[in-house]
């Protein structure tokens, strides 16, 4: 008679793969084209989705939007006219862009559309949104583009130690988010 399998998932709690804490965190990876499960407690969570300086097998999406931004170029180019580019909005330049594969804010799709039309009709084969919104995102772009400034404008007076304005302006962020239901 076979004796009965011992499967932690029928245990009424997991235990963390790295400590003894219960796992609080379920993550499932695919690597080399298979599902692998991770479960574990809040820090070796965090160590895990933090990136490693190592090579991954298969890049994240913002290495992989840089090299089709930069393309087979290697990266020593000279900066074009479209790279010194800058939104009024965030300060993201196009050649932030190119570099980090990552957007300052939504306003940039605007100020950089040119660019970026084709680079999104090729890695999407679309250029508009059709999915899920997130019950958090403002309604209004007018809201977004301020609450952006004014996210901007705290960065700065706590960076110059100007607590007074940076409260006031959190406020503000309050005030707005509030009104936004969240």
């Amino acid at each position: 008679m076979p004796e009965p399998r011992s499967d932690r998932r029928s245990s009424l709690y997991m235990k963390c793969q790295k400590c003894a804490k219960p796992a609080t965190f379920h993550i499932t990876d695919i690597e080399r084209g298979k599902p692998r499960e991770y479960h574990f407690c809040d820090e070796h969570a965090r160590q895990h989705l933090t990136p490693a300086e190592e090579v991954h097998e298969s890049p994240p999406m913002s290495e992989l939007a840089k090299k089709l931004i930069v393309g087979g170029q290697g990266g020593a180019r000279e900066a074009s006219a479209a790279d010194r580019q800058v939104c009024p909005v965030c300060q993201t330049t196009f050649l932030e862009f190119r570099n980090s594969g990552r957007l300052g804010c939504p306003y940039d799709y605007e100020v950089f559309r040119d660019e970026l039309m084709p680079l999104l009709e090729n890695i999407h084969d679309e250029t508009r949104h059709s999915g899920k919104v997130p019950k958090r995102a403002p309604r209004n772009t007018q809201q977004q583009t301020t609450l952006i400034q004014l996210r901007n404008d705290l960065k700065r007076a706590v960076a110059a130690e100007d607590y007074e304005t940076a409260a006031r302006v959190r406020d503000k962020i309050k005030v707005i988010e509030q009104e936004q239901g969240r």
